[in-house]
């Protein structure tokens, strides 16, 4: 059986969108049938080799998605044929399955636990968290990383206490859901930083009380305005060496700055750690500390109750065929949430 998969060939290239056959399901794997993914930042940084040489070429993307479950492979018990789930990069119950290879032609084509840039993809069952089936697609997609990570970087690694104030810079993507969490939570003042008004606009939407275009204006003389000195927590969303210095001027003394983005691996920090010995903490993230099998009922929950919408986050949507014309706009900073609906 063949799927139509975005395949990353080469590093700082286009991808290559081609059929790629299936590999039988071997212990704990699970065939799905997926049905939107989102692209994540993350995906650019595979490309762009972010984190140093790729050692897997060819391999398939994609760690986020909402889809149907096709088949189980042996001693798979956590979801069955005709269930509709969240695919999500963070494990979970059930069997750690090994990585699927795919073939196109003679080559392997390498994939990891999850990968969603096709219609038809093989996972490891503790990647897969099942939900009701009148559950958005896209809602699905946006609850595998973007409300998971953000939440949790809210509530897990920062302990955000109400009342606390707060700045998220870098606003797309899992910024916005980290912005949603921090609102939540009881963040005061909540504020927004990015180059791009309408990804401010969106904060907005989404619970920040003051945005700062950084573009144009001074992130340090702005929040010292706001704020009327430095905040309790910041997240970083950016990766970018010369913001995390910034950000970290603008952190109280015992204040937390987190870092969620995933900066370069060929570039450094230079600011002085002095102090960290006097209480303020600088902490990475992983995905939120996110625990998909509580977390996602939770936040579904709190949708279905209508404490929240996360459909309004979606900027732009594409098919698989226009896959590298919705990373281009990603990368000029003109979409928030891109979302590839796979049966287009």
């Amino acid at each position: 059986m063949k799927t139509l998969a975005a395949i990353l060939f080469e590093q700082h290239k286009p991808l290559v969108v081609d059929e790629v056959e299936l590999p039988r399901l071997g212990y704990g794997q699970v065939l799905v049938e997926v049905k939107v993914s989102r692209i994540c930042g993350s995906q650019l940084g595979e490309i762009d080799g972010v984190k140093g040489p790729d050692m897997y070429l060819p391999h398939l993307l994609g760690h986020e998605a909402g889809g149907v479950v096709c088949e189980v492979g042996p001693e798979v018990s956590n979801v069955k044929s005709g269930d509709h789930v969240v695919l999500h990069w963070r494990p979970s119950v059930g069997i750690q399955a090994r990585p699927a290879k795919y073939r196109l032609g003679t080559k392997t084509v390498n994939a990891g636990n999850i990968t969603t840039f096709q219609r038809l993809t093989v996972v490891s069952e503790n990647r897969l968290t099942p939900i009701p089936a009148d559950v958005d697609f896209e809602v699905a997609s946006l609850l595998a990383d973007t409300l998971t990570t953000g939440f949790g970087s809210v509530m897990r690694n920062a302990r955000l206490e109400i009342g606390e104030s707060a700045i998220v810079i870098g606003v797309g993507g899992i910024g916005l859901g980290t912005v949603l969490g921090a609102h939540l939570a009881g963040a005061h003042p909540l504020i927004a930083v990015d180059l791009y008004e309408d990804k401010l606009t969106k904060a907005r939407e989404f619970g920040a009380t003051h945005t700062i275009n950084s573009r144009t204006e001074d992130l340090v003389g702005e929040v010292a305005r706001i704020l009327g000195g430095t905040a309790d927590v910041v997240f970083d969303g950016t990766g970018n060496p010369a913001v995390i210095e910034q950000a970290w001027k603008v952190i109280s003394p015992k204040g937390r700055l987190i870092l969620i983005g995933v900066m370069p691996n060929d570039l450094q920090l230079t600011f002085n750690t002095l102090p960290l010995h006097y209480g303020r903490v600088l902490s990475g993230s992983e995905g939120g500390m996110s625990q998909p099998e509580t977390d996602i009922p939770r936040l579904l929950r709190m949708i279905r109750d209508g404490r929240f919408d996360p459909r309004g986050m979606v900027s732009h949507r594409c098919a698989l065929k226009d896959i590298n014309r919705a990373i281009s706009l990603m990368r000029e900073g003109q979409s928030v949430h891109t979302m590839i609906h796979l049966d287009q």
